[in-house]
């Protein structure tokens, strides 16, 4: 019990910060006409973090430690990444009375794939946090402590469409939907500017 609780409180902390992979989830519930539309989305999203979680836990973090440069590598690339998505959020959201485009299946698993893994932010705390704290585990509870922040993820994006769908669902005239992605784009700018602020300060 006590390591099922570690792992949930931990991996909430981490997931709970409106980021980029959550901004993404989350618009896709906004912006398809079903929740069943936002499955690749959340697929992917929820393999992408189990694949992470489980790199993290099997030692990834020790390499992240024993080469820092690979870390400054993740930090610039991904200040770029943000910064692209955030330009791209913002075009494609260019006034309210616009009817949002729905992302196809294929670009809905592009997007998702590349937000949670391209992301350095989100991949760094993963590997350095989760790994880091799943050390003091051996055997079956590591295995525990694995499983557990995989579902919490799988169990937050489930929801994160379910709020976006509710959002979209009393938004008849796209005004929140265009504050949201506005928002989001902004986000996203502060994202990469901390990350390039961290990478000339390290």
């Amino acid at each position: 019990m006590d390591v099922f609780i570690h792992a949930v409180v931990l991996a909430f902390g981490l997931i709970l910060p409106l980021g980029v992979q959550n901004v993404f989830i989350f618009n896709q519930g906004l912006t398809q006409k079903k929740y069943l539309h936002a499955l690749p989305a959340i697929i992917t999203a929820g393999i992408s973090d189990t694949l992470l979680i489980g790199a993290a836990v099997g030692g990834m973090s020790l390499i992240l430690v024993q080469w820092p440069l690979l870390t400054h590598v993740l930090y610039g690339a991904g200040s770029l990444f943000l910064l692209y998505m955030a330009w791209g959020l913002w075009k494609s959201s260019a006034s309210p009375e616009e009817v949002p485009v729905a992302m196809s299946a294929g670009r809905q698993i592009a997007f998702a794939a590349s937000v949670s893994l391209l992301n350095p932010h989100a991949l760094l705390d993963t590997v350095a946090v989760i790994g880091t704290s799943s050390l003091q585990y051996e055997g079956v509870e590591r295995l525990y402590f694995a499983t557990t922040t995989m579902a919490v993820s799988w169990v937050w994006f489930l929801g994160l469409v379910g709020a976006g769908r509710m959002v979209g669902s009393h938004d008849r005239t796209g005004q929140l939907r265009f504050v949201l992605n506005r928002l989001s784009a902004l986000i996203m700018v502060g994202l990469a500017l901390m990350m390039c602020w961290k990478l000339f300060h390290a």
